[in-house]
């Protein structure tokens, strides 16, 4: 009895293993049915020409430059038209890249330098990424970039190289006319600075080197966040020049990173400063805990002139792989670019436009005193920030 029950449990479990193997083996045969396909098709496919291989790509330092009026900055923004939209887009029509790299760009490593703000512009802006290498990349992504953008060249870099990361400091100029710094109410278009106005500014200026604390020079930084603290390499002017009947004069500020609206409150501040409107030991009381109330030079004027890789070019920079970062092949016709499609845009809007001038008249409304009895800035979003 007890034989018999145990050859029924046998039984039972060898016809239901059987219908197992019998349902597998017809889904597996409706599975290759239906991948049958009639042989015309399978012949037309033979026929079609094989997708090339995509070029292999290195990682690259790209050397580019842009006007930024009109553009809502370098990086992409939601609906806003940008510079890197438009550097995706001509990529993605040269066969640079796909589609979903260009939507996705951390898939080639894409990382810029600085992030320029609205209607900022840069005569050398550096973006690493992976790209290819062979000759003619420089002229055909030219040749799907709108003119106001421009690609200078492009140099093989290490693969952990990072545009931002790497970068030792970067180089800003601001651009505006001397009348700015005529006293207050004397403010004319034939207005020439003299020498000793051109040195006090100059002197002004030398005040922002060195580490201070920039919290009164940007926005949402308070006086004990550590980022408020920056270093200053260098800040100049460099000499005045003339330009259809108004007189300019060139800053140049050389720093490790720089925060939003830093330099144009910088300017600004300086300029009061010259103007007689306040002290110049305000500028020391700008580094102290109370926050000021401080004014915005427009943003115009603004340029990213360079990017500097002084470590970077010492260690790899002559490895025999690598070049230095610091493109003399290249300057030729960035300066051309620079006077083509950035200067003219600044002239334009202070000859035509009245930036300077429209400004200028609102600096005496400043308290330059204790921000906390005073409207909130405006949030602006033209500016320059490489955080």
């Amino acid at each position: 009895m007890v034989c018999s029950s145990a050859s029924t449990v046998v039984l039972s479990r060898s016809i239901l293993l059987g219908r197992h193997v019998w349902r597998r083996f017809f889904a597996m045969e409706a599975a290759e049915t239906n991948n049958k396909r009639p042989l015309e098709e399978v012949e037309d496919e033979a026929k079609r020409p094989r997708v090339e291989a995509r070029v292999r790509r290195k990682k690259v330092a790209l050397l580019m430059g842009y006007s930024g009026q009109g553009y809502f900055g370098m990086q992409r923004n939601h609906q806003m038209r940008t510079i890197e939209d438009e550097l995706f887009k001509a990529m993605l029509k040269a066969d640079f890249a796909s589609q979903e790299e260009c939507d996705f760009p951390h898939t080639l490593f894409f990382q810029r330098a600085a992030r320029t703000d609205k209607n900022v512009s840069a005569a050398k802006q550096i973006v690493s990424l992976k790209l290819c290498t062979d000759p003619g990349v420089i002229e055909q992504l030219n040749s799907h970039l709108p003119p106001e953008i421009r690609a200078f060249g492009l140099k093989r870099v290490t693969k952990n190289f990072n545009s931002k990361g790497n970068c030792d400091a970067r180089t800003y100029s601001y651009t505006f006319p001397t009348f700015a710094l005529s006293p207050v109410g004397q403010e004319d278009e034939s207005f020439r600075a003299t020498p000793e106005l051109l040195e006090k500014f100059a002197q002004t200026l030398k005040m922002y080197e060195g580490t201070k604390n920039f919290h009164n020079f940007t926005c949402k930084k308070t006086f004990v966040d550590p980022s408020s603290k920056r270093y200053i390499v260098k800040f100049e002017c460099l000499k005045p020049y003339e330009k259809d009947g108004l007189e300019y004069i060139e800053c140049q500020v050389k720093g490790q990173s720089f925060m939003m609206h830093q330099i144009r409150k910088m300017v600004a501040l300086a300029i009061a400063v010259v103007k007689g409107i306040v002290e110049p030991d305000i500028v020391s009381k700008a580094y102290e805990s109370n926050r000021l109330d401080l004014p915005m030079a427009p943003g115009l004027g603004l340029v990213l002139q360079e990017v500097h890789y002084d470590r970077y070019n010492r260690k790899f920079g002559k490895d025999g792989v690598h070049e230095t970062l610091t493109w003399e092949a290249e300057e030729e016709a960035v300066q051309k670019f620079k006077e083509e499609f950035i200067l003219p845009t600044i002239y334009e809007g202070e000859k035509n436009g009245k930036s300077m001038m429209n400004w200028i008249v609102t600096l005496p409304l400043h308290t330059f005193d204790d921000k906390r009895n005073v409207k909130k800035d405006e949030e602006e979003e033209d500016g320059v920030s490489d955080e």
